[in-house]
């Protein structure tokens, strides 16, 4: 939503100064120069992305009107959802987990966290690695690397949209210098008319670049910057739940783990050690008096 605001802001701000030094603003309506440089951009994003990159960028952009999907308390669902699974596989041993791995979806563990089961490549990325680790035939090092190779894949792949976007933003005053050129085109077949029909003509041109160079820098760039942001947020994400299994993979108590993973998660959004103690003293507790 704050990236909505923000845009209006700046075209606001845009046409509150045009305004305080008396322009007209129906000089600025020209619905031909916005055709022009809105639909070439999008005939580009088009042409040069295939099928699963232009849903990729329409499910972003859909994406930017909430918050943040990685908020503190997300955190702290995380690091206990790990912590209970944790103790289940001490308690039990690891192919104690062997179901919950298999079919999460079944699993009284994950099925408690719908934000981790909605999303299938979080969800997959710890079934897989924990599935791995329970063969016994894979070092804790073979395991990071798998993690790691995972990571880079996933990471490479959400920053394609962004990538796209920020190509159609460079485009764009591109596009607005196309658009000024028709404009003097046409201004130069009118030359012998009258000097208002000459001036509105000068005017719809020079508006064509004024449009390429704003919808650049003031929404299409914003907006990829955002996206950009976001992938960097679930990479962060990413990289917390593969400090957590590998603490745990490498023979660190539970609680341990969840602190090296606590520890890696952005400070803006990272818990005091005291909330995620808190929260899994009380899972802890609530498993103990049901096994009671």
């Amino acid at each position: 939503m704050f990236t909505i605001v923000g845009i209006l802001i700046v075209f606001g701000a845009v046409l509150a100064g045009f305004l305080m030094e008396k322009g007209p603003v129906a000089v600025l309506f020209q619905p031909s120069e916005f055709v022009i440089i809105a639909g070439a951009s999008i005939g580009i994003l088009i042409a040069s992305n295939p099928v699963h990159v232009l849903k990729k960028i329409a499910s972003g952009l859909t994406g930017l009107l909430g918050g943040s999907k990685f908020s503190k308390d997300r955190y702290i669902d995380s690091l206990k959802m790990m912590f209970n699974l944790f103790i289940k596989a001490r308690k039990d041993g690891l192919v104690a987990i062997e179901s919950d791995v298999e079919e999460p979806e079944k699993s009284p563990v994950f099925s408690k966290y719908p934000s981790f089961m909605k999303d299938s490549h979080f969800r997959n990325f710890v079934c897989d690695t924990m599935r791995t680790a329970l063969t016994g035939g894979a070092s804790s090092h073979d395991v990071d690397q798998m993690m790691e190779l995972d990571m880079e894949v996933h990471h490479a792949s959400a920053r394609t949209p962004t990538s796209a976007l920020f190509a159609m933003a460079d485009a764009l005053p591109g596009l607005g210098i196309v658009a000024a050129v028709l404009g003097v085109v046409l201004t130069m077949s009118s030359l012998g008319g009258p000097p208002e029909e000459i001036g509105h003509k000068v005017a719809a041109a020079l508006v064509g670049t004024f449009l390429g160079i704003l919808m650049c820098y003031g929404m299409v760039g914003p907006l990829a910057s955002k996206m950009s942001k976001q992938v960097e947020e679930e990479h962060a994400y990413y990289y917390v739940l593969r400090v957590v299994m590998l603490s745990y993979i490498k023979g660190m108590a539970p609680l341990l783990a969840i602190e090296m993973g606590r520890r890696a998660i952005p400070d803006h959004v990272r818990p005091s050690f005291q909330e995620v103690e808190k929260a899994c003293r009380q899972k802890d507790e609530a498993v103990k008096a049901v096994a009671a």
